[in-house]
């Protein structure tokens, strides 16, 4: 676990540095990875420290709190949705992210798709995956998965560019190195499979594991405590 100490920006610099390491372990570019500081609770104010220290991703995981702090945001951020998108909020998402993690379902994908073409933009999506089963979290399984990315090769605003997943919590960052290599496993097949689509992401790892994502092949990491501290309460 990184220590909570210390100023945004002090922290923006170690967990920076943790990726470095972690991505020279696996033989990697550190440049490879992105990091998604999540600011679901965080005043604008605190996420602005990071950003002027020189990040330049966030996520959220609700449209409402995307659409309260960007205004008091510099344009240049870039916004990442990585919680879990209802179908009737796809018009409000297609306005304020750039990238969605979460496409669960053809269906929100197709409403994303007509929410991008109302808007004139284009978007990069990623489809979530459950390994795991968990009744409390979202993301689809296999067989869906070969749905959404089935759907995505018609898609003509979104890029459908990779995985995430959400494994379960376990504060041993090692228990959630096979949902790790397994999704990565699942990209690659799926890239042989869809070989149309842009498959090259892998959005996994957070505060506990993101080393351990890193050393299986993640390319966004989703860092959220680590660098603002403990959340408050929604």
């Amino acid at each position: 676990m990184l220590p909570m100490t210390g100023s945004v920006a002090d922290r923006l610099q170690r967990i920076r540095e943790r990726i470095a390491a972690a991505a020279r372990r696996a033989g990697r570019d550190p440049a490879s990875v992105t990091l998604v500081g999540v600011s679901k609770t965080v005043e604008a104010e605190r996420v602005l420290e990071a950003v002027e220290a020189g990040l330049e991703d966030l996520g959220e995981n609700r449209v409402q709190e995307a659409r309260d702090k960007a205004p008091r945001l510099p344009d240049a951020v870039r916004w990442h949705l990585v919680g879990h998108l209802q179908a009737n909020k796809a018009n409000q998402a297609a306005r304020l992210f750039q990238f969605v993690h979460s496409v669960d379902s053809v269906e929100l994908l197709e409403r994303l798709e007509r929410a991008a073409e109302r808007e004139g933009r284009r978007m990069t999506v990623m489809a979530q995956v459950d390994l795991a089963g968990e009744a409390t979290k979202f993301g689809a399984d296999v067989e869906n998965l070969e749905r959404i990315l089935s759907a995505a090769s018609d898609m003509k605003r979104l890029e459908m560019s990779g995985l995430m997943i959400l494994p379960p919590y376990d504060p041993d960052p090692e228990r959630s190195r096979p949902y790790f290599r397994r999704l990565r496993g699942i990209l690659d097949e799926m890239r042989d499979r869809h070989g149309t689509l842009p498959l090259r992401h892998l959005s996994m790892g957070m505060t506990e594991d993101f080393e351990v994502a890193i050393e299986e092949g993640a390319t966004h990491v989703r860092v959220g405590r680590a660098l603002f501290g403990e959340r408050r309460a929604a």
